[in-house]
């Protein structure tokens, strides 16, 4: 559904004429407001949005040429339509000099106010659509973006795919940078809401205070600094898809009012009366541990409950296994043609150096190392001194005892701790086989063989 077009403004000094005006244009449809003269008209446009002004030549006080002048100055995408009562090629010229879209002569036809009032409606309406488009641009949530070829990134790809088909809510549990807007994206994307609007809200962006009135929209007067009445996202969404993004922290009270829209689409804009319905699909997401957030009060089990239709959980990128190498040299292909580097690949102990890491800050933190090593290294591929030494991000590491990952048993766990220690003594010995290797209290040989079963590079470029 197309977003309804704001009002046009009717401006003329003379009363029955401005009636008229808003009689004609009322019945086609239009919503319309007047003024009888160029300062109140001003004044409106400075509290509300137009899609188009419609004025007379002579005005008393400010002339309708000085007027348009001055919207044409202060809103120059604003379209206008001057009526005159002596048309002239003259006054013509001026008119479209001062800024006016076109100019009618009184008397003239409804139909030709009609077809005028047409021609900017349209106008209006590809000008929100352009503007839609390009705040997308560059965007792309394919499949293709999530990339990784470890068992539960495959299931959460056909996932994608089954789930897309249907308007079924979605809930994407998940650490941060694991790629939760990625996968909110392709649902939109592999949907029949395709060439819809997709609209995202990150919940913890906005103010508690105004996050009601962003969602929903508001009424002129709602609130100090509510000057004109603001359509909210889910009207921008309609017949589209829109994401809440950290929606565990949004507060209790807007949690009840969400879920009352999710009953049956309905919704009431701040400080209005009005019911209002639209048809969009939700996609909610969130990086905190949502049982937790239930269990201490911080969020509503029922608005749970209505959420959680088809459940996401996105691994951690520590649980991916070998997908740290495959994001790494997808993620080296993006800024070498955004840094114009000529860098190839990354050298084996660069990609051990990334193996070993626990990445907290998951695949956010991988793309950001990425970047870093690629705007530092000046060969032909990646050597581990242009990666980070990771100090800092190990400190926000969880610390305590040993403990398996979700879906991760006791071999896999210990094979993991295994290739844990030995890449750090790796790293503070310079890579040196060898001092590691004594550093272990293990042979050479022993080394070697350890880091084979745990398809670990062995050809470090030891020069012992």
């Amino acid at each position: 559904m197309n977003l309804p077009l704001p009002p046009v403004l009717v401006v003329d000094d003379e009363k029955n004429m401005r009636r008229s005006l808003q009689t004609m244009l009322a019945d086609e449809g239009y919503a319309v407001r007047t003024a009888e003269s160029a300062e109140e008209a001003l004044g409106l446009l400075a509290q509300e949005n137009f899609f188009m002004v419609v004025t007379d030549a002579r005005l008393g006080g400010m002339n309708g040429y000085d007027f348009l002048k001055t919207i044409h100055n202060q809103w120059p995408e604003l379209p206008s339509l001057m009526i005159t009562a002596y048309a002239t090629p003259k006054l013509a010229v001026e008119a479209i000099k001062a800024g006016a879209m076109d100019y009618l002569s009184k008397p003239f036809a409804p139909e030709e106010l009609f077809h005028a009032v047409a021609r900017c409606a349209e106008r209006h309406r590809l000008l929100a659509e352009n503007a839609a488009l390009r705040s997308r641009t560059g965007e792309s949530f394919g499949l293709e973006q999530i990339v990784g070829e470890s068992p539960k990134m495959r299931e959460l790809r056909q996932l994608i795919r089954t789930v897309a088909a249907t308007d079924a809510r979605v809930l994407v549990l998940g650490e941060s940078g694991t790629g939760k807007e990625l996968v909110a994206g392709a649902l939109h994307v592999l949907s029949k809401r395709r060439n819809e609007h997709y609209v995202r809200i990150n919940c913890a962006a906005i103010p508690e205070q105004l996050l009601e009135s962003e969602l929903f929209g508001h009424e002129k007067g709602a609130f100090t600094g509510a000057l004109k009445q603001k359509l909210g996202r889910v009207e921008e969404a309609d017949g589209g898809t829109i994401f809440l993004d950290e929606i565990a922290d949004m507060g209790r009270p807007l949690q009840a009012k969400l879920l009352r829209f999710l009953e049956d689409g309905t919704f009431t804009r701040v400080g209005g009366t009005e019911e209002l319905r639209v048809n969009v699909r939700l996609v909610a997401a969130t990086n905190r541990d949502i049982v937790q957030a239930i269990a201490a009060g911080d969020f509503r089990e029922d608005l749970f409950h209505r959420l959680n239709v088809v459940q996401f959980h996105l691994p951690s990128l520590r649980e991916r296994g070998d997908d740290v190498r495959l994001l790494a040299e997808h993620f080296l292909k993006i800024f070498r043609a955004v840094l114009n580097k000529n860098i190839t690949a990354f050298t084996p102990a660069a990609h051990q150096k990334m193996l070993a890491h626990r990445w907290p800050g998951n695949v956010r933190e991988l793309r950001n190392v990425v970047e870093r090593a690629l705007i530092l290294e000046t060969g032909r591929e990646v050597q581990p001194a242009s990666l980070p030494d990771f100090s800092i991000e190990a400190r926000l590491q969880k610390t305590g005892p040993a403990v398996a990952g979700p879906d991760e048993s006791l071999e896999a766990a210990l094979e993991r701790i295994e290739r844990e220690l030995i890449q750090g003594a790796l790293e503070q010995n310079n890579f040196s086989l060898t001092r590691a290797a004594g550093q272990l209290k293990l042979t050479r040989h022993s080394m070697r063989y350890r880091m084979q079963r745990l398809n670990m590079k062995t050809d470090t470029g030891d020069a012992d």
